[in-house]
């Protein structure tokens, strides 16, 4: 067996258990106060629930949760740390890999009360931006706004980084320039061979230039330290709760090593095994949650295409009872539930609270011809 300590935990809640690897702190019983506890001493054979580990989290400066995107049980896992976190040290911010830069305004003023969740999701484009499921971060954010915890937009703006994918570093324009780190630091051990592996295990058809993926994956990781950072340092009794990609945390050769750079105070790694192989550098602990599934969204069952007004029905799934309400292809959505449609984001935002077989009410211009007017029909959809 290898030198390395494992040590077995378990999540109240059965959320989850968890692994610390790189050695052990001792934990000191969780007070009811908001105060955090004496740095604890060395204790070695106790077996720890996930309450008894908060405490010493709590003292980090940052604690960054790597997450796999599309998995449910992550986004629950990372809800308990921030809860518990936040019991004993409430002064605390969360840093959020998918939303980008520019739009942290909105994310102020949702936090703040002053915009709904909707009107955030639009203004911050995160359907546009970021392709997974709002509904696996939404318990996150509702705990944010209930808490006024501030919710930090940590990533580039998608322009710079798809620029850099496509023509490289030296594309960008003396503005581009101006948005990303200043300092970008190509030579943290193992950094490159760990993203060329990635970077040879997709398709064929999908590589391209291996140092422009490099880059981007430099930009993301520095770009996201360098912003956590500068907040930090402008809120210095402030600590932060990272949550990023599991890759970016990993090793600690991505947003850890480069945020070690530019903070004073303690950090944290924070990973979910279930989907990763675990070595003793992985992170300073590994929890492994239970699944858990995301509950079904209602959906019309229809694939769409850009019109001139609405969105075009292509087809219809298997499954859709669209067609039983009376739509046909050819059909553009112009409102579903009395909301104008525009984008898929606009279909997106109308069904994010609804469930499969609720009945949405879903307005179509259909053609009648050349030189006539199309016809405005309503229909009652049940979702699939």
């Amino acid at each position: 067996m290898q030198s390395f300590q494992i040590r077995f935990f378990m999540f109240t809640a059965a959320l989850a258990s968890l692994l610390l690897l790189n050695g052990c702190q001792s934990l000191p019983t969780p007070a009811d106060s908001a105060q955090i506890p004496a740095t604890p001493v060395v204790d070695t054979g106790r077996r720890l629930m996930l309450s008894d580990i908060l405490p010493v989290l709590a003292q980090k400066r940052v604690v960054l949760v790597g997450e796999t995107h599309d998995q449910y049980q992550h986004h629950l896992g990372e809800l308990a740390v921030i809860e518990g976190i936040y019991h004993y040290y409430p002064n605390i911010a969360i840093g959020l890999e998918f939303f980008q830069q520019p739009f942290q305004q909105y994310l102020d003023q949702y936090v703040a009360g002053e915009i709904d969740e909707q009107t955030m999701l639009r203004k911050t484009e995160y359907y546009e931006r970021w392709r997974f499921d709002y509904r696996l971060y939404k318990p996150i954010l509702d705990f944010a706004r209930a808490h006024r915890i501030p919710l930090i937009a940590l990533n580039l703006p998608a322009e710079i980084t798809e620029q850099v994918g496509r023509q490289g570093m030296q594309s960008l324009s003396a503005k581009q320039r101006a948005q990303i780190p200043a300092t970008i630091d190509r030579n943290v051990p193992g950094y490159r061979a760990r993203i060329e592996n990635i970077f040879n295990r997709h398709p064929s058809g999908m590589q391209h230039n291996v140092d422009n993926f490099i880059d981007v994956q430099l930009l993301w990781d520095e770009g996201m330290a360098a912003r956590a950072a500068d907040y930090l340092k402008q809120h210095p009794d402030k600590h932060m709760i990272i949550l990023a990609g599991s890759g970016h945390i990993i090793h600690g050769t991505g947003i850890p090593v480069r945020l070690k750079r530019r903070i004073d105070g303690e950090i944290a790694t924070l990973v979910f095994g279930d989907r990763l192989k675990i070595t003793p550098d992985l992170a300073d602990y590994v929890l492994f949650p239970p699944k858990a599934s995301l509950p079904r969204q209602g959906l019309i069952g229809v694939i769409l295409a850009s019109a001139d007004q609405g969105l075009k029905v292509v087809s219809f799934s298997d499954d859709s009872l669209a067609p039983a309400a009376g739509m046909k292809k050819g059909d553009r959505i112009v409102e579903v539930q009395g909301k104008p449609v525009n984008s898929l984001a606009d279909i997106r935002l109308a069904l994010l609270n609804q469930k499969p077989h609720d009945r949405v009410a879903v307005t179509v211009l259909r053609d009648r011809g050349s030189g006539v007017s199309p016809q405005r029909l309503r229909f009652r959809v049940e979702l699939r």
